[in-house]
């Protein structure tokens, strides 16, 4: 099984600071081709993540992407990872919070990000096994 330090190897996560707007936040998300961005202070410490399900919830709630600031509509103090738990651990972690993003931070330092797009077949095999499994024993 697959680390997650394997899977993010020389990928650099998109951040930025909470005073940015959405609609700019947006823009990179784009620009990059990702679907979160990591909301750091200015000590570069993760503060949250703006994701496009939070995008989607800012428009329908008809507020202005241009005066909203991530700060604003981020998940703040996301759960993460560290980069060295295997790629089924953060897919387990994903099912059971209903979440599509996971930040790794090695320490109090940041180094990636994964979502549910970045694992393999097998992987996404291995955790409908368990899941079946888990349902057939209650």
């Amino acid at each position: 099984m697959r680390q997650l330090s394997d899977i993010v190897c020389n990928r650099t996560p998109v951040t930025m600071p909470p005073t940015c707007s959405v609609k700019d936040a947006c823009a990179k998300m784009k620009e990059h081709r990702v679907g979160a961005v990591l909301v750091i202070d200015k000590k570069h410490n993760l503060v949250g993540i703006f994701t496009g399900r939070d995008a989607v919830g800012v428009l329908a709630d008809g507020k202005s992407a241009v005066k909203t600031k991530l700060s604003d509509v981020m998940t703040p103090d996301p759960i993460t990872m560290p980069p060295n738990k295997s790629a089924i651990d953060a897919l387990r972690l994903m099912w059971d919070g209903g979440f599509r993003h996971v930040p790794l931070m090695e320490g109090d330092m940041l180094v990636g990000v994964i979502s549910r797009g970045d694992f393999k077949g097998t992987e996404r095999e291995r955790l409908e096994e368990e899941r079946e499994l888990w349902e057939h024993m209650r």
